[in-house]
């Protein structure tokens, strides 16, 4: 039968996991009538939320189970898969279904993602990505997913994402050189109150920093900062190597990497047409541009374009004239001259080292 996992906010003072121990009992006793198991809770006292494993043959029943046996309905329930779920999720153990870590706290189902951009130059890539790939299995983090130019890990600690994170950056400065890459470490739910997919609004903040620029910069959330203070971990020394962002940070990246993504294809795509979309005044946008990226508007344009451009010389046959306008630059000739004066390598070079 599928898998689903369901969010509920709790909306009262007195709250604890023994209450929804109790809860879950009441779920046990009456599943078969609608064909539903219980497989695993997670309980999050401090924010006072309870993430529910279960399968069944649909939504419906699942939740009726909640409502038949204490009224305690989901605020949302989506569908995930096993692979999914246990490459974010399938660390810890539990003790009767309630989730533990493997140091025996309660396990609260929040995640803290990290994923790393990086675009190698001159040579392949093998030897760091596998350096960066053990200190990931080092601080206990689990490799989620690696797209070509890519590295996503699930950690369940905040504070061995933002060790990890660190550690990484370190190996890639170090080779300053032949590599551009940025990383970003955000934390968040596997189920989100409006989401359709596992970790959805994680996922989005943290592919939205990541797709502004290949600048060699380290984003971290407040909500991971929180979380590693909560696991009373001495961590301000590596958060000053971080740009250090908020929610209102975030969903400016949100709305900026939308705005760029649906217009970098256009050759008239410029700063103006960027701020006029942003709907903030120019100095307004400037500013906040800079602050989160390091750039003017119109280079940040055009760095989203040189990343679409190595994507596809990555995962393509394209010739480098179709790569070019199709990542939105309206001359071949002129691509190639500005890709060589950012990268130092032509698009010729560039790809075929790539295949």
């Amino acid at each position: 039968m599928p898998l689903y996992m369901d969010i509920h906010n709790v909306d009262t003072d007195e709250f604890s996991a023994e209450d929804v121990v109790k809860a879950h009992m009441e779920d046990l006793a009456i599943q078969d009538q609608f064909g539903v198991k219980q497989l695993k809770y997670w309980v999050n006292e401090q924010a006072k939320t309870i993430f529910c494993l279960m399968d069944g043959p649909n939504k419906k029943a699942c939740n009726e189970v909640h409502l038949q046996s204490h009224g305690g309905t989901a605020c949302n329930i989506i569908e995930v898969s096993d692979n999914e779920y246990q490459l974010f999720m399938g660390q810890g153990t539990d003790i009767n279904d309630l989730a533990q870590t493997d140091s025996g706290e309660l396990d609260s189902g929040f995640r803290t993602i990290l994923l790393a951009n990086i675009i190698c130059l001159y040579r392949n890539n093998g030897s760091f990505v596998e350096q960066i790939q053990k200190l990931i299995n080092e601080h206990k983090g689990v490799i989620v997913r690696e797209p070509d130019n890519q590295i996503m890990a699930s950690f369940v600690y905040a504070t061995d994402a933002i060790m990890c994170a660190s550690l990484i950056k370190n190996l890639l400065d170090s080779d300053h050189d032949t590599l551009e890459f940025n990383l970003a470490v955000i934390s968040g739910k596997p189920v989100d109150e409006e989401s359709e997919t596992f970790f959805e609004e994680t996922k989005s903040k943290i592919n939205s920093l990541c797709s502004l620029g290949l600048n060699k910069r380290m984003f971290l959330d407040k909500d991971t900062i929180a979380l590693a203070d909560k696991e009373l971990s001495d961590q301000k020394e590596k958060q000053n190597n971080f740009t250090l962002i908020n929610s209102e940070d975030i969903q400016f990246s949100i709305d900026l990497s939308e705005v760029i993504s649906d217009n970098f294809v256009r050759p008239e795509f410029n700063s103006e047409n960027l701020i006029a979309l942003l709907g903030l005044s120019k100095s307004s946008a400037s500013r906040k541009i800079k602050s989160l990226t390091g750039m003017a508007p119109n280079q940040l344009i055009q760095e989203t374009r040189f990343q679409k451009a190595i994507n596809y010389m990555v995962q393509s046959n394209k010739t480098i004239a179709e790569i070019a306008y199709e990542s939105g630059f309206n001359s071949p000739t002129y691509f190639t001259r500005a890709f060589k004066k950012r990268f130092r390598v032509s698009p010729t070079d560039f790809a075929k080292q790539q295949s």
